[in-house]
């Protein structure tokens, strides 16, 4: 979570420079680049079977492409206050999902764990005390939003259903190999019009870190997590995403962290104070 808080920041320097669909495929492509050889000296397709393969399909059409189609369009219809509300229910909606999908445990360490990672969230994505008063009303806008957050739960759910059947080499290779095939025909549209030439050489900088090291890396550390804990706990660590962003954004965009995300930070630590306290219970 601490690499994906960091593309926030990147990100906000390369859709300066390239289109959403186009950076999302170069970025696949870098990511597929690096996994295969690696994937096939290490392990081959001996480890794919085609059940899997169409599990890990759904998880990369859910949390990867309809993530983003669906954020971006939220994002054009309805404010970001609204949007970062909406997004800090992440925690919750990976929970209740594990719950009827995975059959996992709701127990009181889990219910307040969920509940603090929910308000430090929202607290994170509020930038002022008053900025809250001026919502706007884009009930679309909002649906658009939701559906993201249950598509980014379901990705976080179909990752531990796979975790204790396929290795986090596997699922990495497959994720980044469909994410690439799924990108691939918007990208080619917006790349029509796009001037290659222009891009200087810290632009295509970030787009390899965003191959190599948010999606190689972050989809291995996540992948490799999934096999130890719980798929309610991955969603309550989902909370310290908007940490590191908003950490990062200080340093480098010179942006100022608020009273509201200070409290946020708070109730974040809570949470993982009490996943320390649920990792040392017997189960």
């Amino acid at each position: 979570m601490s690499i994906v808080g960091s593309s926030v920041v990147a990100g906000k320097f390369i859709v300066q420079s390239f289109p959403i669909f186009l950076a999302n495929e170069l970025r696949f492509a870098v990511a597929t680049v690096v996994l295969m050889p690696l994937w096939l000296k290490v392990e081959g397709f001996s480890t794919c079977n085609k059940k899997e393969l169409v599990v890990i399909f759904f998880q990369t059409l859910l949390g990867v492409f309809l993530f983003n189609v669906l954020m971006l369009h939220g994002l054009s219809k309805t404010g970001a206050i609204e949007a970062g509300i909406i997004t800090g229910t992440l925690p919750a909606c990976t929970a209740i999902l594990a719950y009827f999908i995975l059959k996992e445990k709701f127990t009181r360490y889990t219910g307040t764990g969920v509940l603090c990672a929910v308000i430090g969230t929202i607290f994170m994505n509020i930038t002022s005390l008053s900025a809250t008063i001026h919502l706007s009303t884009s009930f679309v806008g909002n649906l658009f939003i939701v559906g993201a957050v249950c598509c980014e739960a379901l990705f976080i759910i179909f990752g531990k259903s796979l975790s204790h059947r396929m290795s986090a080499l596997t699922v990495s290779t497959m994720v980044s190999c469909f994410g690439a095939l799924l990108f691939l025909p918007f990208a080619v549209m917006e790349s029509q019009s796009f001037a290659f030439e222009e891009v200087s050489a810290t632009e295509w900088g970030l787009i390899v870190y965003f191959g190599i090291v948010v999606t190689v890396l972050g989809f291995l550390l996540m992948q490799s997590g999934l096999q130890v804990i719980s798929a309610s706990w991955a969603g309550i660590l989902t909370s310290f995403l908007p940490v590191t962003s908003i950490i990062l954004s200080t340093f480098l965009l010179a942006e100022k962290i608020t009273f509201l995300q200070g409290c946020g930070f708070v109730f974040i630590i809570g949470a993982f104070y009490l996943l320390s306290k649920q990792q040392a219970t017997p189960q």
